[in-house]
């Protein structure tokens, strides 16, 4: 998208303040703050675009590039074997490598059509989906539908009975069986006759449990009855230090481990600009998303846009990017590449989304270090380039005078 007078500048307070800062903003959401404390902890604000079709492959990329994220990114509609164990299985490995997962559902209907879409159908994604994401070209209404069908997902959850089974010592992916599991046995096709039971069945539970070493251990089992709005709020005691980096990676885990598991709540990225070349989004149509954001900043958490879009002062609104590669270029099929550093650096983006230049790589986990540690140094080059600006240090670029 061309560059355009009628979008913000790119100069907002926000691109000189650290992931951790933003956070504590009185206005952010209690989601929005919890996933800028994770970046922040974690050093990371990579998002890795999982375009798989098979369940077993969603829960490898998920492993293999789990400790290196902050987001990954799911399209459930392409997973031919999609379900509950699929989301059982996603949900245990987010829990353990600390991720949040963001459904690239793209919602565009009617408000009941997409409350629908949202809560029901064979993918519930609700149920599983902290973040998803929508157009509102079919009017602002859709986001009041999203949000009217998350709120009403959280009161059922939260009055719902929950049964938690605990395990000790806990399930470790370092204790590992003698026999090599299978996981190339979960991708076959399936012929059509069986059930999903058998489909998802006691192989892939039993792959699942051997993988992460479930022996003998002691269990114990409760129930509870939750009336109230449970994991509604970010864990505010954790002492972040506000400095852009925690040097010894046993401070960090520490402080994840304070963090705590995210608040069951939902938030919406609206699709404010496209990667694509010659795409439609104007810039007046951009200009709405980022007007339509503020009257909803309680459930909308940012943007999928090709620049910060933070204008006003209150704006705090968190964006990411796709079409992002180690060097700039296209695909041949209109998606259009930018480096970390430009879309970072210069662009004020917040966070890097990459599919094919981890998923391609020969080692995915190699390949994700590599994205975390140059989105996380472009970060790092914006912040100190900005406060040395504000502080009469450096030129207009960060720039030393």
């Amino acid at each position: 998208m061309a560059a355009n007078s009628d979008l913000p500048s790119i100069s907002h307070a926000t691109l000189g303040q650290s992931y951790c800062e933003r956070s504590y903003h009185p206005d952010i959401s209690p989601l929005a703050a919890y996933l800028l404390r994770l970046m922040h902890f974690k050093q990371t604000n990579l998002c890795v675009s999982a375009d798989v079709t098979t369940s077993a492959e969603l829960l490898r990329v998920a492993e293999e590039v789990g400790d290196h994220i902050c987001i990954l990114k799911t399209h459930a509609d392409i997973v031919r074997d999609f379900g509950d164990r699929t989301i059982r299985g996603l949900n245990e490995v987010a829990r353990r490598r600390k991720f949040l997962v963001f459904e690239d559902r793209k919602f565009g209907d009617i408000g009941n059509t997409v409350q629908q879409q949202y809560v029901g159908g064979p993918l519930t994604i609700v149920r599983w989906a902290p973040i998803v994401n929508a157009h509102i070209f079919p009017g602002p209404a859709i986001i009041d539908a999203l949000e009217q069908a998350a709120n009403q997902a959280i009161v059922a959850f939260n009055s719902s009975v929950h049964t938690d089974i605990s395990a000790s010592p806990a399930p470790s992916v370092t204790d590992s069986l003698d026999e090599p599991i299978d996981l190339e046995a979960l991708d076959r096709d399936d012929p059509g006759e069986k059930s999903e039971e058998d489909i998802y069945g006691d192989e892939y539970q039993n792959t699942y449990d051997a993988r992460y070493a479930r022996k003998q251990s002691v269990v114990s089992v409760s129930t509870t009855i939750s009336m109230k709005s449970e994991n509604a709020t970010v864990n505010n005691n954790t002492n972040a230090p506000l400095d852009d980096h925690t040097s010894d990676p046993a401070d960090r885990q520490a402080m994840l481990d304070h963090l705590g598991p995210p608040p069951y709540l939902r938030s919406l990225l609206l699709l404010a600009q496209m990667s694509s070349a010659n795409n439609f989004f104007t810039a007046p149509y951009t200009k709405a998303c980022l007007e339509q954001a503020r009257l909803h900043r309680g459930f909308v958490m940012g943007f999928i846009a090709q620049q910060c879009l933070n204008e006003q002062p209150d704006d705090i609104f968190i964006t990411m990017t796709p079409g992002v590669q180690l060097s700039a270029g296209g695909d041949g099929m209109g998606q259009q590449y930018n480096t970390p550093s430009v879309v970072v650096g210069e662009k004020g983006t917040d966070v890097i989304i990459v599919g094919r230049g981890i998923l391609a790589a020969p080692d995915r986990t190699k390949a994700a270090r590599e994205y975390q540690k140059q989105g996380w140094e472009a970060y790092l080059a914006r912040v100190r380039g900005r406060r040395a600006e504000a502080s009469g240090q450096a030129g207009p670029n960060g720039v030393q005078k």
